[in-house]
């Protein structure tokens, strides 16, 4: 369907920006969280220290001792080094004398970085890395990812880095290598071969390899979605480098890692998920004006479809699941109502496990307690749907009730019109 594509994309799009706050469904670390990670796998890591106050990052230099230093903010968003401050200060990352430590860290702590990844609202600074200045003779691209296609990891490497691989993937695409990895053997003899010749690496080959094996280790002990080193670099003795790092972690597999998980940063995220998260809801907020909220992550597209088709703009995705409480309803509103965007509310439920009369309850509750004043059109259908209208009748409320979700997506464009 047409508007599925639309619906789609704009979830990509919110996804995209949500991944600079922590991940919808995985955990993102700052490159200082994720480098000690590698450096307990066996991957070589520049030295470097993590402050979180001007005055922390004054003795991180002086402990470093050299006469430059690397400062380099740490957002959960890329394209730090080409950002903007919104206080002037160009660039999330540079090379300074050290005497220069103190005025670049009152600048960037507390500020708020705005790069081509992290939103036009950018994302706020807490932290700088203070890192050792290396003599780096080449700079590659490399990166594990979950890959559809082949059905498991696809190392991808590239013998330029340190720049946008998306560029680079328009201007250059020969220069990036792919090597599907089969999960249950792990990458062979060859296939690693194969990423080190495709990076260019003029030291030694093994060690080289040794360290490409260490990050794809890394990957699969660790339950990663993701591992990228921009950029994977090559010091004056020809050792592999892994100058910045970014790691997502599968959010399923929390329960094996929370010595990690332990380590998300909340301040990163987009407040909405965060609460949704505790509820056990799915959210992801986006740019339109009619909140959403459904049981099931298909209705809940197709319900994104309908809206647009009939000239709206939906604010948010909202998966209620199909066994929420009275409590998670409510909880469903807060969140949604807490966009100032929104000037009505579509609520779709098709019940199975979830029951309509639950769902009733809910809508009910939050639409007194939390006084809502835009427009609620409810569309109900499935287990004890009879009850859940007669509560929603019985309630005296001012709600809009539709037959289908046409007619509900329909009343739901008409009503702020």
């Amino acid at each position: 369907m047409l508007i599925s594509t639309f619906a789609r994309a704009a979830t990509r799009q919110a996804r995209v920006a949500a991944s600079a706050m922590g991940g919808v469904r995985n955990l993102n670390l700052h490159e200082y969280q994720s480098a000690q990670i590698m450096k307990e796998s066996g991957v070589n890591v520049p030295f470097g220290i993590a402050a979180h106050t001007v005055e922390d990052a004054v003795k991180a230099a002086a402990e470093i001792g050299d006469e430059q230093v690397v400062i380099k903010s740490q957002i959960l968003a890329g394209g730090r080094g080409l950002g903007k401050f919104t206080n002037g200060l160009q660039g999330g990352v540079h090379i300074i004398d050290t005497t220069d430590v103190k005025e670049y860290a009152e600048k960037m702590l507390g500020g708020t970085l705005v790069t081509k990844q992290s939103g036009a609202a950018g994302k706020p600074v807490n932290t700088v890395l203070l890192a050792k200045k290396m003599a780096l003779a080449k700079e590659f691209y490399f990166a594990i990812f979950m890959d559809r296609a082949s059905g498991g990891p696809l190392i991808i490497a590239c013998s330029e880095g340190g720049t946008s691989i998306e560029d680079l993937a328009e201007s250059s695409p020969e220069k990036i290598i792919k090597v599907p990895v089969n999960i249950t053997t792990g990458p062979t003899d060859e296939q690693i071969e194969t990423v080190v010749n495709g990076l260019g690496v003029s030291g030694d080959k093994e060690s080289a390899g040794d360290q490409i094996r260490a990050l794809y280790n890394l990957f699969v002990d660790k339950d990663c979605t993701m591992v990228e080193v921009n950029p994977l670099a090559e010091d004056t003795d020809g050792n592999l480098i892994a100058a910045d790092a970014k790691i997502g972690f599968d959010d399923n597999a929390e329960f094996r890692h929370k010595d990690i998980f332990d380590q998300r940063d909340h301040t990163q995220e987009d407040p909405r998920e965060v609460a949704a998260a505790k509820w056990d809801l799915n959210y992801i907020g986006l740019d339109g004006n009619i909140g959403c909220m459904v049981n099931g992550a298909g209705l809940a597209m197709s319900t994104m479809d309908i809206i647009s088709l009939n000239g709206g703009s939906p604010a948010n995705f909202l998966d209620v699941g199909g066994g929420a409480k009275v409590e998670q309803i409510k909880a469903a509103f807060e969140i949604i109502t807490s966009d100032p965007a929104v000037k009505a509310i579509l609520v779709n439920i098709f019940g199975g496990i979830m029951k309509c009369d639950i769902i009733a309850e809910g809508i009910i509750e939050a639409s007194r307690e939390l006084d809502l004043k835009v427009p609620v059109v409810v569309r109900l259908e499935g287990t004890n749907v009879e009850r859940g209208k007669q509560l929603l009748e019985e309630s005296g409320l001012d709600l809009i009730t539709a037959d289908d979700l046409d007619d509900a997506a329909t009343k739901a464009v008409a009503s702020i019109a």
